[in-house]
């Protein structure tokens, strides 16, 4: 990514970094790619996550920013923070497109969360396991009850 993104970025000239896997938002404006498997994924259930989202819950997955880098579209996006209400690249904030306003993660200082349903699985019939979710977070806060076999927990994982 450009060096006003910082130096945690992987560089669209980086020769050691190879594509795993791509995502795009909806108008396919903004396109990048990451280099490894997701750290972790989560479905959060908090109010915020309920509002941005239209949804009951939201799905991540995390990365370290080192592993991403936009390929396409970095003068379409769009940062907001919502604990500040400021629409500026202060982190962690909120990364969208500019155009379609599809939301593409959340950015934080080192961590990247990306939303699995923007990556293309090149024809894959099911998510590869590693996108699967692995807990249920501020599920105290749900919408709705999921009968699954992954841990709740009330706040953040593990706490």
């Amino acid at each position: 990514m450009n060096n006003e993104f910082g130096e945690k970025y992987a560089s669209i000239t980086d020769a050691d970094f190879t594509a795993k896997h791509r995502a795009s938002c909806y108008c396919n404006a903004v396109e990048y790619e990451v280099c490894a498997d997701p750290v972790d994924a989560k479905i959060c259930h908090c109010l915020g996550c309920q509002k941005l989202h239209g949804a009951p819950m939201q799905w991540a997955t995390i990365f370290h920013k080192h592993d991403v880098r936009i390929t396409r579209g970095i003068e379409h996006l769009h940062f907001y923070n919502s604990e500040l209400h400021k629409h500026e690249r202060v982190l962690p904030c909120k990364v969208s497109c500019g155009l379609c306003r599809a939301l593409i993660a959340d950015e934080g200082r080192n961590m990247w969360l990306a939303f699995p349903s923007l990556f293309d699985f090149e024809g894959a019939s099911k998510v590869p396991d590693k996108f699967k979710p692995t807990c249920h977070i501020f599920y105290s806060a749900r919408i709705i009850d999921i009968n699954d076999d992954l841990p709740k927990w009330p706040g953040h994982k593990n706490r």
